[in-house]
């Protein structure tokens, strides 16, 4: 399997190149020069088996420069049960008699981006190995939350590399900031940025195209690479869980292998919805892909109209990890659907990036509307899903998992369609409990209570143990208290690495 630009500048790239690189020098992002397929024969073969042995399966179609032996190594490291706490590492509750929940928030960081990073730090070592590289490789991060800290706990004390995350200082919840401000580890650094979530992936993406800066970098033994969603290697892994939850709920006997299933995402970057779709190209049966977008809802506009525009007010809202208006991972798919068609690509990013809108082709909006559907959800939908959802049924979401159940009623008050459905349920309450414990309780609950104090007030309501990435963490060293402006971004990176 060979990897090229989403922007046509570098084709015939292994797996390990990839992944090493992170983003091509173009801009582009690199995806899979041929698809692959798993046909219903081999997904029988799959629903015995562990979670462990399903990802080794299938990344075996998409890593074939790591022999099978690395990629089970690389596996069985990454999901141990001191890490994710259960065997099943992503397992599936059964909310209704139509919605199953998956949970991908076990591991040790309490969010969904414990499942490709934990796993990417083994890939890339692998990589530096397999491509012969000596130079220390700089993971360069921007995150609105949770793949921060989950790549700082993934790549700690990785030998080789260094990683700098860059964060909005404002736009985060103190139980994220408190986790990546406490951060042990000789290699990692943790920056608060003034500004909100674009504002740091724009920083970063000049930054990984700053030919002086990367000359000045070779030059001192330094490459970058990233660990966000833009790098193929901590996106191949996401697809494994949505064939993992539906093998699962195959084996429990709520539907027929071959049955198709509805997939709904809450998602801002467009990452993990991405990995669904990649999924459902694979053979993975998929009747609709459902979009769910909390009040940055540029997502939603993009698929019922086919113009993507990031011309509108950023709102901070309570569900933060989806506070985002420039989502990296729809230029993937924008290629898969136009047939490779780099130009275009290069076209509609440069309208981004310079007008801050472009606008599809009608059969590529066809195309795309065919297979998503977009909703969103505003605060108080969201708050009153958290409570109808304890209410009934005794099970406690998160704000972002509950903007994924909110745009799915939505979805079938439109469509009628009752199709089983997997909602994928991306952080753990514990991580936004004060929006939690508000919509529980009600206001007067966490009037006077710092976000600590009603960790503990949530487990005793909801009879939950505290996650112990989480436990004590008001208590742990602030390790990282730097905070640049977005244009002093470059300036710390070259500070850290003295270039």
């Amino acid at each position: 399997m060979f990897y090229e630009s989403t922007r046509g500048g570098l084709k015939g790239l292994s797996s390990a190149e990839a992944i090493k690189m992170g983003i091509a020098p173009d801009g582009g992002l690199f995806v899979p020069e041929e698809r692959v397929t798993i046909d219903i024969d081999r997904m029988r073969h799959f629903i015995n088996i562990s979670y462990h042995e399903r990802a080794v399966e299938i990344l075996k179609f998409f890593l074939d420069d790591y022999t099978e032996d690395e990629i089970r190594e690389c596996v069985y490291n990454a999901y141990t049960l001191d890490k994710f706490g259960c065997k099943e590492i992503a397992p599936v509750y059964k909310l209704t008699g139509n919605i199953h929940v998956l949970e991908l928030w076990h591991g040790p960081t309490s969010a969904f981006k414990d499942m490709a990073l934990q796993i990417l730090p083994h890939l890339l070592v692998k990589a530096m190995r397999k491509t012969g590289e000596t130079d220390e490789i700089v993971i360069l991060v921007a995150t609105s939350g949770d793949t921060g800290k989950a790549a700082l706990e993934g790549f700690r004390d990785v030998e080789g590399t260094k990683i700098i995350v860059f964060f909005p200082n404002n736009g985060v919840s103190e139980v994220q900031k408190r986790q990546m401000i406490t951060q042990e580890g000789r290699n990692v650094y943790s920056i608060a940025v003034e500004g909100n979530f674009d504002d740091a992936q724009n920083g970063v993406k000049a930054i990984f195209t700053n030919k002086e800066l990367i000359d000045s970098m070779m030059k001192k033994g330094y490459k970058f690479s990233s660990a966000n969603s833009i790098n193929w290697g901590r996106l191949v892994p996401q697809v494994i869980y949505y064939f993992s939850a539906y093998l699962d709920i195959v084996k429990s006997g709520e539907i027929n292998l071959g049955d198709k299933v509805n997939i709904v995402v809450p998602t801002g970057n467009f990452g993990n919805i991405l990995a669904a779709y990649y999924a459902m190209t694979m053979g993975l049966p998929v009747n609709r892909l459902i979009c769910a977008s909390n009040e940055n809802n540029v997502l939603t506009d993009f698929i019922s109209s086919g113009v993507y525009d990031r011309n509108r007010e950023f709102k901070k809202t309570i569900s933060p990890s989806m506070d985002i208006l420039i989502s990296s991972n729809l230029e993937r798919l924008l290629y898969e659907t136009t047939g490779h068609d780099s130009e275009r690509i290069r076209t509609w990013m440069n309208s981004l990036k310079n007008e801050g809108v472009y606008t599809v082709d009608t059969e590529t909006h066809r195309k795309i509307s065919a297979v998503f559907w977009g909703g969103y959800s505003n605060e108080a939908e969201t708050l009153d899903t958290i409570k109808c959802i304890y209410k009934d049924y005794g099970y406690v979401v998160d704000t972002h998992t509950a903007v994924g159940i909110d745009v799915y009623d939505k979805y079938v008050i439109s469509t009628g369609d009752v199709t089983k459905t997997i909602v994928a349920s991306t952080a753990s309450p514990f991580k936004f409990n004060k929006s939690v414990v508000r919509a529980i309780l009600g206001e007067d609950s966490i009037r006077g209570k710092d976000e600590f104090e009603l960790l503990e007030l949530l487990s005793r309501e909801s009879g939950m143990d505290v996650p112990p990435g989480l436990k004590g963490l008001d208590k742990k060293a602030v390790r990282h208290n730097t905070v640049c402006t977005k244009e002093s971004m470059e300036e710390q990176v070259r500070m850290i690495l003295n270039v």
